[in-house]
Parts: C-alpha cells; structure tokens; sequence
C-alpha cells in the first residue's frame, strides 16, 4: 500500500482547524498572545476593570503587572518584554524615551490625580493643609509613610509638596520610605504609620484610611500618568493604548476618581 505523506499533513491540518474552530470561545482566546501591560501601583484597580472590558470586546487578553514606576521602567530598560507601561509621573516616561525603548509616537497622558494626606478610617484629625501646618506635631511620636523621594513617584510629589509649603526640614528624617504607593498606604492601613501621603484614587478605593485634606495643586507638578507603547510592543499593544485614553474609558477612569485632563 502507497502512503502519500503530504495527504496526511494535509488531512491532519484541516483536522486541527477543526477542532480549534469548535473550541468554546474562551478556549480559543486562550490561544492568542497576552499582551503585558506595566502600570503604576494607584493604577490597580482601574486597569483591571479596563482590561477585562477590553478584553470582552477584543479577545486579546492583557497580563497586568503593577509596581511602582521606578521599579517597572528599570524592568523594561533590563527587557522585561512588556508591550505597554504606564508610569504615575513624566519622569520615568522620559527616563525610557531617552534609551530609545518605547515608542515615542505612541506616548499620551491619560488622566490626572491629587496628593492628599491620610489618616486610619477611625481618625478625627482635623489637620487643615497650609504653609507651616502642624505636620510633625500631629504625628506626635510616628513617622509619615509616602513612597521613597529618591524613586518613587508619589513620594517625589510629597517632597515637592511639603518643600513647598515649608515643612519638610522637620519631617525628613521620619519618613516610611515605601517601595509604591499601594504599601505607604498599607502602613497606614496596619496602624505601624499614623499619617501618609497618597493618591486621591488610592484612598477612595481602601475603607480602611480616610483622607484629612488635599495638597493644594500649586505645590507639587502635575501629577498625570503618561503611556507609551514599548519598542518591541505586539501589534495589539497601540490599539490597548488607545482605548485607554478613548471617550469609553471616560467613564471608567473617572468612576475610581481619576481626573479628566483639559487639552
């Protein structure tokens, strides 16, 4: 009997395509390339509702990865492989552009935010943020948690702030030097930090903290979240991007408190 080889792989191939086309459709999502997106910490809860809806109607499932905007742009300079990053801050953004590692063309802010100081649910700090406010008297014998100065977005905008407004000679030395955002609230959180430094968004969205005054806008930069499509981004990675910053995100972003950038 004559075996014809080439009808087999022929017979096999069209079998294959068979089998994927009746998978379930969730099954045969699962066939197609993730995209990796990193993001900024105060960007958690956001991006994972946007993903999932972006998903829904895409098929293109996204892996999230959030840390702080220090920590992921060294990632990707290391090649970390994602296909978008996120940053809290223009600085790690140009940190990136400057190595040629994303795609200029592709960068645009999408939304704002607000520094406001926090206090456990169960404070009754009335605190009223103003130049030479009682900072490190209402700490009494605590430290101030916020992210690390030196890296860390969030705390870049605390030490402009409190510069600003002539306090932080007395408080420098007692800072909880969090690795992101989302851990300086924690401390707060554990009650190991009587006060601290975050996002709006990140305080709206934790129970557990109450936010005693915002950070007048004039003592800090602009606190807006550039993104950017990485250089060796999938194809999928610029239409991601595009969505977050289109008029159906619009609702999203500004649910978790997030501010609308005028243009």
């Amino acid at each position: 009997m004559n075996i014809n080889p080439q009808k087999h792989i022929v017979i096999f191939v069209a079998a294959l395509a068979t089998l994927l086309l009746s998978l379930p459709a969730t099954a045969r999502d699962e066939q197609r390339p993730e995209l990796l997106v990193f993001a900024a910490a105060s960007l958690t809860n956001v991006l994972e509702e946007l993903s999932a809806a972006w998903k829904t109607h895409s098929s293109v499932p996204v892996k999230l990865a959030f840390a702080a905007s220090s920590t992921l742009a060294r990632q990707i300079e290391a090649g970390g492989g994602a296909d978008v990053f996120v940053s809290a801050d223009q600085e790690w953004m140009d940190y990136l552009q400057q190595r040629g590692l994303i795609q200029a063309s592709t960068r645009t802010d999408l939304v704002g935010n607000r520094l406001v100081l926090i206090e456990p649910a169960d404070g009754k700090s009335q605190l009223k943020i103003t130049p030479g406010f009682r900072l490190a008297e209402a700490l009494g014998g605590g430290r101030l948690s916020t992210g690390d100065p030196e890296t860390v977005p969030v705390g870049r905008y605390a030490r402009s702030a409190l510069m600003s407004l002539g306090v932080w000679g007395e408080i420098q030395d007692r800072l909880v030097r969090a690795d992101n955002v989302r851990n300086a609230m924690m401390f707060v959180v554990r009650g190991e930090a009587p006060l601290g430094i975050v996002y709006t968004t990140d305080a709206l969205a934790e129970p557990k903290v109450r936010i005693i005054d915002t950070f007048p806008a004039k003592t800090h930069a602009p606190i807006n979240y550039p993104g950017a499509v990485t250089r060796s981004a999938r194809g999928e990675a610029i239409a991601f991007l595009s969505y977050l910053a289109s008029p159906e995100a619009r609702d999203t972003w500004k649910k978790f408190g997030f501010l609308e950038l005028t243009k």
